[in-house]
């Protein structure tokens, strides 16, 4: 994997015949993206615990034009920022940031980091109760989840 500063930042993956990136916003901007550079949009799958990609059709993101889906078992819900239910969950994580702003320094400073980096916050629900906050990338070593997300494929001539 290789992260492009394309205005956004994309993660790139080198495959057999065919390079695939990985990390929109939306599903409108994986298709610019696409026009653009002449590929096609996908669906990528990331579903053994590692950053190995697999084209798939599993989530049907293209088919409900969606930008990022995770599968985790039916006691786990992951609830992307873009996500209309995100905005329910928006008292606790300022919950959570006002406890860290009360904490010692250091520990202030590891924990502000965590969160702070997750720059595409997705709240993690289990059983329909608040769990935590992660990011995108790190969505795809937890809970043994299969992350989804929309992809553009640009093939290797």
């Amino acid at each position: 994997m290789e992260t492009q500063a394309n205005n956004k930042k994309l993660n790139k993956y080198q495959l057999e015949n065919q390079t695939i990136y990985t990390g929109f916003s939306t599903f409108k901007d994986a298709e610019d993206y696409a026009g653009r550079e002449g590929g096609t949009v996908v669906e990528v799958g990331f579903k053994d615990g590692n950053d190995n990609p697999q084209i798939t059709t599993e989530a049907g993101l293209v088919e409900k034009k969606l930008h990022y889906f995770v599968d985790a078992g039916d006691e786990y819900k992951f609830i992307h920022s873009s996500d209309p239910g995100f905005k329910q969950y928006a008292d606790e994580l300022q919950k959570i940031k006002a406890k860290l702003q009360q904490s010692p320094p250091d520990e202030r400073y590891l924990a502000n980091f965590e969160i702070e980096n997750a720059e595409d916050p997705i709240v993690v629900l289990k059983n329909d109760q608040f769990e935590s906050v992660t990011s995108r990338e790190r969505s795809k070593y937890l809970k043994h989840a299969h992350v989804y997300e929309i992809g553009v494929s640009i093939s290797k001539s």
